[in-house]
């Protein structure tokens, strides 16, 4: 009677463990990123090591039988290349704009995105138009983040340049990365294996024509030969792991919850992101920009709860409702981590 006990309630602890590890990594992420960034200042060299861990680390799972990804063929690589670019700058852009903002203005402009991807996705793919409902939603998320950018205190003309970088680069990244996901015929942990590899590659070319090499160097020479303080080589090694933990636990709490519980641990996330902010330092927004970061985030809610009606099937199971199941709020993982990869944003 108690052993019957004990294997039932193992799903359940296995489940909780999973939703969260997803929940302390998402929710952690954005603001150890800004740790490493601030105490290691070269965007090109840490994204670098996100993508070596995440790269290595699917690899080595794959050889113990851990995991499945795809194996690594130039023929396919030459055709995610471009994916890959858009990745790689999606994300050096995003750690550029957490070098000189603070993660508030992160979770502003990275909410904005649903709205021009809702643009793209009927402009260029020939998408239906968005229901009453996500219309209404986005244009919460809109009126929150024009709120929050007009009462910033710390506006600054290079911050906000980041941001609407990165808000190109991202949306285009999610527009495109759904073409590539429809033609490229590789599983989850592949997508994974070939963005990070890839970004890898590309890393080295950024790196000269930023100059950030001539930075490396200068600070190499002055540290003699050390490049890592001890509290930059923690931060740096934190932001790597939780990077790649966050791939394994969100795509294993995608499979072990529904799509609805995967979107309210995402959004709860983004509440303990803020409150994980303001709690720990001074780098975060006023009041008042505060409130205007609520306001989207609750956007975002609508957003995605009208995309997830929208999704339900009602003749039978269809591709999109299938694809729904797999996952949630894809958004939310594309939002942070080096693993990151969208299936059905």
């Amino acid at each position: 009677m108690s052993s019957s006990r004990s294997d039932s309630s193992k799903p359940y602890y296995a489940t909780s463990s999973l939703v969260i590890g997803y929940a302390l990594c998402s929710s952690l992420l954005a603001v150890i990123n800004k740790f490493a960034i601030t105490y290691f200042n070269y965007p090109g060299l840490l994204t670098a090591l996100q993508y070596l861990t995440s790269a290595v680390g699917v690899w080595l799972l794959g050889k113990i039988g851990f995991l499945h990804h795809d194996a690594f063929a130039w023929e396919t690589a030459k055709k995610f290349l471009p994916a890959a670019l858009v990745f790689y700058l999606a994300i050096f852009t995003n750690t550029n704009l957490l070098r000189h903002a603070n993660v508030d203005t992160f979770i502003v402009f990275r909410s904005l995105t649903p709205l021009l991807v809702a643009v793209a996705d009927t402009v260029f793919r020939g998408q239906p138009r968005p229901s009453r409902l996500t219309f209404l939603s986005l244009l919460v998320i809109l009126a929150g983040a024009v709120g929050y950018v007009a009462n910033d205190s710390a506006f600054t003309l290079t911050a906000y340049s980041w941001a609407l970088a990165y808000l190109v680069t991202i949306t285009t990244e999610m527009v495109y990365i759904k073409h590539m996901v429809s033609t490229l015929e590789l599983n989850t942990w592949g997508l994974v294996y070939y963005n990070n590899l890839l970004s890898l590659m590309i890393a080295p070319l950024f790196w000269f024509l930023t100059g950030e090499h001539k930075e490396v160097f200068t600070a190499v020479n002055a540290n003699g030969g050390d490049v890592f303080e001890p509290v930059a080589f923690f931060a740096v090694a934190l932001s790597c792991v939780f990077g790649f933990l966050i791939s394994f636990f969100g795509f294993a709490a995608r499979k072990a919850i529904s799509a609805t519980a995967f979107t309210v641990t995402g959004v709860v996330n983004k509440f303990l992101t803020v409150v994980i902010n303001v709690v720990i330092w001074d780098k975060h927004a006023t009041p008042f920009g505060l409130v205007c970061l609520l306001v989207t985030i609750c956007g975002g809610v609508g957003y995605q709860q009208s995309v997830t009606v929208a999704k339900k099937p009602t003749n039978g199971p269809s591709k999109a409702s299938n694809n729904a199941d797999k996952g949630g709020d894809d958004d939310e993982l594309m939002e942070l981590i080096p693993g990151k990869v969208a299936t059905n944003v």
